[in-house]
C-alpha cells in the first residue's frame, strides 16, 4: 500500500492523490460522478452511436426498443473499451505525466487502475444484458456479435496480445465500430444483410479510424518509449497524416452509392485534413473534435437523406 499523498508511478507532481479532486471540483457524488464521466470519454462517443443510427435508419421499418438496446449495448461496449484501455495503458506505461491527450483518469491519480477494471467489466456486464432482447429477436449471429465485440473491446488493449500494442488498432475500429455496428444493427431490425449496410458500415468505420490516427499521431513519442507499435510508429507520421486524410475523405464517395446528403459534410473533412497536415502534439487535440464533429454530421446527414 502506499502512504497517504503519495502518487502512481507517471503521475505528475501536481497531479492530486489517487481517488482525489482538485479542491475546485463539486464534493461528494458529483465529484466520483464527473471523474467517471470523464473516464468514459463522452466526445468520442459518436463511435459508438453514429452506426448504430446509420444502421437503424438504412432499415426504414424501426422498432424502437431494438433500436434502443442496440445503442445502449453499443455504447457501453465503447465505454468498457475506454476504461480498459484508461487502466491498462497506464499499467503497460503507454500514459505518463508527458501525456498531450485529455486527462485520463488512472495516469491522473484519479481512480486506481482496479475500480476503473471493475467499472469496465460492469460495462460489459451491462451491454450483454443489453443484448438479451436482441438475441431474442436476431438469433445466433447477434450471439456472435456479441461475444466477439466484447471480447475484442478487453483485447485491445488487454490480454496477451493487445491489438492497439501491434498496429491491429485500425482493423479492430474498423470492423467492431464500423462494419458489424452498422452490419448488426440493420440486420437485427430485419433480419437480412444488405451490400449498404456493407458500404456504409465501411465509410464509418473510416471515420472512427480517422479519430484513432489522430490519437496515434499526438502520441507517437510516448507510444514508441513504451513499445506500443501502432501503424504510426512503425512507418512514421508521414504515413499518419495519410491515413488520416484517407479516413477522412473516402467515405464521401463511397456513400453517395447510397444517399448524396453526408457529401455537404465534405468541406469539414477538407479542414480536417488540414488540420492534421499541418499540426503537432498537442495542437492535434483541436483535430480530434473536428474528427468527432465531422463523425456527427456525417451521420446526421446520412439518417435524413435516407428519409427523404
Amino acid at each position: 500500500m502506499s502512504s497517504a499523498g503519495s502518487q502512481p508511478a507517471g503521475a505528475r507532481a501536481d497531479s492530486p492523490p489517487a481517488g482525489k479532486l482538485p479542491a475546485d471540483r463539486p464534493p461528494g457524488w458529483r465529484r466520483y460522478a464527473s471523474v467517471w464521466i470523464l473516464a468514459a470519454r463522452p466526445k468520442t462517443l459518436s463511435a459508438s452511436v453514429v452506426p448504430v443510427i446509420v444502421g437503424t435508419t438504412l432499415a426504414h421499418r424501426i422498432d424502437w426498443m431494438i433500436f434502443l438496446y442496440a445503442l445502449f449495448g453499443a455504447v457501453f461496449i465503447q465505454i468498457g473499451t475506454n476504461l480498459v484501455n484508461d487502466a491498462l495503458d497506464f499499467k503497460r506505461g503507454a500514459d505518463t505525466a508527458e501525456r498531450l491527450g485529455p486527462v485520463r483518469v488512472t495516469q491522473a491519480g484519479l481512480l486506481s487502475a482496479a475500480a476503473v477494471m471493475r467499472g469496465a467489466w460492469l460495462c460489459f456486464v451491462i451491454a450483454a444484458l443489453c443484448g438479451i432482447p436482441l438475441i431474442i429477436r436476431g438469433g445466433w449471429p447477434i450471439v456472435i456479435i456479441g461475444i466477439t465485440s466484447i471480447l475484442a473491446a478487453y483485447a485491445y488493449t488487454g490480454g496477451p496480445y493487445p491489438l492497439g500494442y501491434h498496429g491491429l488498432g485500425e482493423i479492430f475500429v474498423l470492423i467492431f465500430f464500423g462494419v458489424i455496428a452498422v452490419g448488426g444493427s440493420y440486420y437485427v431490425q430485419t433480419l437480412a444483410f444488405d451490400w449498404r449496410a456493407l458500404i456504409a458500415g465501411v465509410a464509418v468505420g473510416l471515420l472512427a479510424v480517422a479519430l484513432l490516427a489522430i490519437n496515434n499521431l499526438r502520441d507517437v513519442g510516448s507510444d514508441r518509449a513504451s513499445h506500443k507499435k501502432t501503424l504510426i510508429v512503425r512507418f512514421g507520421e508521414t504515413f499518419g497524416r495519410f491515413e488520416i486524410a484517407t479516413c477522412a475523405l473516402t467515405p464521401f464517395p463511397a456513400i453517395a452509392f447510397i444517399t448524396w446528403l453526408p457529401l455537404f459534410a465534405l468541406p469539414l473533412g477538407v479542414v480536417l485534413v488540414r488540420c492534421a497536415w499541418r499540426s503537432k502534439g498537442a495542437e492535434l487535440n483541436r483535430c480530434l473534435a473536428m474528427a468527432g464533429a465531422l463523425q456527427w454530421a456525417f451521420g446526421i446527414l446520412f439518417v435524413i437523406g435516407s428519409l427523404i
